[in-house]
């Protein structure tokens, strides 16, 4: 392996766990620089407690935490909501949406701190890289980056727990339950190690956002979501901070075992994996926000916007966050949404959830030209003779199978 030019002082995207605590006493062993320990709070929780002391015992010189919550939620989080972004139609991407404003502030420290190159986790096999790198070279092309599972000669994670162990640096990872975890505020997945055989089910004990839905409350429980111009900013009428609001969905998804996702899904670098997700809070955002689009949404926008929604998912998937096309799909979907203001309630029972209701002081709906009862003259059904007529028109000049 040949260590990149110049490399004096490398900012690593760090979170405690096995593989970055590892990278960490890698790099000053491999290129005998400094480390500045990085670490985005996107809402990981505990996970953080003691993390700039473990960094610097580990070697770190530095360890600079950033409180990204609000941002996450308010800048990436609402806008895939207001895009109704889902990845091969069940994936939230709660991980692919955290991975660009982490990113974006790991280049700010990078040059805060004086650092020439940065350093990340992420495995060769996975889409993290990408998602990292193509930030990297988009706002921060002068960095030098280092990716150490392609270049070093650790090939698993077994091999990283036993030099932790060689070198004293403390984990929470163990042989016999070696699957790996991301938690953010909007959702927790985990992957690998015993959950990679696709037809092993999840163990129970391993949720940590949702409680199991055989277990929830057996009385269902309401909730009434109100958005504006398509941003969630309600929970039952009282308004609420971005992150603030999703924390509070997340606790009342998740005691009524709703969010669940369990999937294989196609990375970008053409690998098949399976994932399993619990994204409870943002699971009722996309319904209720799809409640809310049908009856303030022109039917012509909305079918033209969900056109767009998959490739939306899949740009975000993929990395492309800040790119060009990204950029277009952005401003369509943000001029979408500038009617997209009401309110939705949904019933949350046992795992599942039905929307109930909706409004808005904007709809387009029309009881008077919707019911089945006298109409007033507002719409004349004798219309809809030539309506079809003429819409049958391509259809009977078609030649048959008798022809």
């Amino acid at each position: 392996m040949s260590a990149p030019k110049s490399v004096r002082r490398v900012c690593l995207a760090y979170s405690g766990g096995l593989d970055t605590s590892v990278i960490l006493r890698w790099l000053i062993e491999q290129y005998d620089c400094e480390v500045v320990a990085y670490c985005a709070d996107v809402g990981q929780e505990e996970e953080l407690s003691g993390l700039p002391e473990k960094a610097k015992a580990t070697g770190a010189v530095d360890c600079v935490i950033r409180d990204l919550r609000e941002e996450f939620v308010r800048d990436y989080v609402f806008p895939a909501v207001q895009a109704n972004a889902v990845y091969e139609g069940v994936y939230l991407l709660g991980t692919a949406l955290a991975r660009p404003v982490i990113a974006k502030h790991h280049i700010e420290v990078a040059r805060e701190t004086g650092c020439d190159a940065v350093a990340h986790g992420a495995t060769g096999k996975g889409n993290d890289q990408v998602r990292f790198e193509l930030t990297f070279r988009a706002l921060a092309p002068e960095l030098q980056v280092i990716a150490p599972w392609r270049d070093w000669d650790l090939r698993s994670r077994t091999d990283c727990l036993a030099y932790a162990e060689k070198h004293g640096i403390p984990v929470t990872a163990t042989l016999k339950k070696p699957y790996s975890i991301d938690r953010n505020l909007l959702h927790c997945s985990f992957e690998g190690g015993i959950l990679e055989d696709p037809w092993r089910a999840p163990e129970e004990e391993m949720f940590i956002l949702t409680q199991s839905p055989e277990e929830a409350p057996d009385v269902p429980a309401e909730v009434v979501i109100g958005f504006e111009e398509g941003c969630p900013v309600q929970v039952d009428g009282e308004r609420l901070e971005p992150a603030a609001l999703l924390q509070r969905l997340n606790q009342l998804a998740g005691s009524h075992g709703i969010g669940r996702v369990d999937m294989v899904e196609n990375r970008f670098v053409g690998l098949k994996c399976r994932g399993v997700y619990e994204t409870p809070g943002g699971t009722l955002l996309h319904a209720a926000h799809r409640a809310v689009e049908s009856i303030t949404l022109d039917r012509e926008v909305m079918h033209e916007r969900d056109r767009l929604s998959p490739r939306f998912a899949e740009l975000v998937y993929n990395g492309f966050w800040f790119s060009p096309e990204f950029d277009f799909l952005r401003a369509a979907v943000l001029r979408s949404q500038q009617n997209v203001t009401g309110e939705a309630r949904l019933k949350l029972y046992k795992g599942g959830l039905q929307v109930t209701g909706r409004q808005s002081p904007v709809s387009l709906y029309s009881e008077e030209l919707a019911t089945f009862e006298e109409d007033a003259g507002a719409y004349d059904q004798a219309d809809a003779t030539g309506f079809i007529r003429l819409q049958g028109l391509r259809l009977a000049a078609r030649p048959t199978d008798s022809d």
